[in-house]
């Protein structure tokens, strides 16, 4: 489809290569004369060009929509189509990526009623600029979709996935479920041990069926399209920065559409101010439900000086 303002350009190269008159040319060309000489009266929008640029700089990633959720965070009275028109007329885009495709019918998994009532944990392996395998252990809360923890280690064993998820719990308490795959470090005897010690489910998913694990390998997606393929790591200490960054911009700055375009944390923050009266108020064996530390995003760790500050986000019109 040839655009009004491509119709313009070939009218004036007409006019110029073969000496024609407009009228000539425009005839030639089926183009309207109104519509050769029309001048257009939208505003420039100098500053929201600046900032949907700095923000794609940013976040590579996200498309226009995400960024539409931002800009208006920021304060920015713009509607999702004038971002969609502006993302275009700047040259913005994401490279879609292939993904695979499931040819059976999918089922909706069953959703927990409350935070910390069900985990899913897996693993990611990537590598460092030197080619050096490292592993990074993903962990889950499948109603808040916030990601507690993610450990990065070369080597990490079944004893050290347990002192992970102590670490956790000493936050959040203990869930009464995970979901996670039947790799041996999970299947092992330091697991088990530790899940009756701490009357804790370990819910198997079926052998080469992850969609019955969707919650860990979906974080995982955006944790490989995100953060480990725009990166390039130096070192192992570069990589446990570079990931630990990311997950708590995930956290506190990343709308997810599964959450009414809500943060895994405003989502968790708004669940616990309106909770049900049948549901206890705190996670059990943790006085402390969440950290009181304050978190700082990717945008300050790419700017330092400049905290990225949240708002509530509305719906989106």
């Amino acid at each position: 489809m040839v655009t009004p303002e491509q119709r313009r350009t070939a009218v004036t190269c007409a006019m110029v290569t073969a000496e024609v008159s407009e009228r000539r040319a425009c005839r030639y060309a089926g183009f309207a004369r109104s519509s050769q000489r029309y001048h257009s009266v939208r505003p420039p929008r100098t500053e929201l060009r600046e900032r949907l640029q700095t923000l794609a700089t940013l976040r590579p990633r996200w498309g226009y929509r995400r960024l539409y959720i931002l800009l208006r965070r920021e304060g920015y009275v713009v509607n999702r189509k004038l971002v969609q028109r502006v993302y275009r007329e700047e040259g913005l885009h994401v490279r879609r990526r292939k993904r695979k495709r499931v040819a059976v019918p999918r089922v909706p998994l069953p959703v927990p009623a409350a935070p910390n009532e069900q985990w899913s944990m897996d693993f990611v392996s990537d590598a460092l600029g030197d080619g050096r395998k490292f592993r990074a252990l993903t962990l889950v809360d499948d109603f808040t979709r916030e990601a507690p923890a993610i450990a990065v280690d070369f080597s990490l064993p079944g004893e050290r996935v347990a002192r992970v998820l102590d670490d956790v719990a000493a936050t959040r308490g203990y869930p009464t479920v995970i979901v996670c795959d039947n790799g041996p470090e999970f299947a092992g005897a330091a697991l088990d041990q530790w899940a009756h010690a701490h009357h804790v489910a370990l819910q198997f998913i079926e052998p080469g069926k992850p969609i019955q694990n969707a919650f860990a390998e979906s974080f995982n997606g955006r944790l490989r399209d995100e953060c480990l393929n725009e990166s390039w790591f130096v070192s192992l200490a570069d990589a446990q920065q570079t990931i630990e960054a990311w997950r708590l911009d995930y956290n506190v700055a990343r709308p997810h559409s599964g959450l009414a375009n809500r943060t895994p944390e405003e989502f968790a923050r708004t669940f616990a101010q309106n909770r049900p009266p049948h549901l206890p108020s705190e996670p059990r064996s943790a006085p402390h439900p969440y950290p009181s530390t304050p978190l700082t995003s990717l945008e300050y760790s790419l700017n330092p000086g400049q905290l990225l500050t949240l708002t509530p986000s509305s719906t989106p019109d």
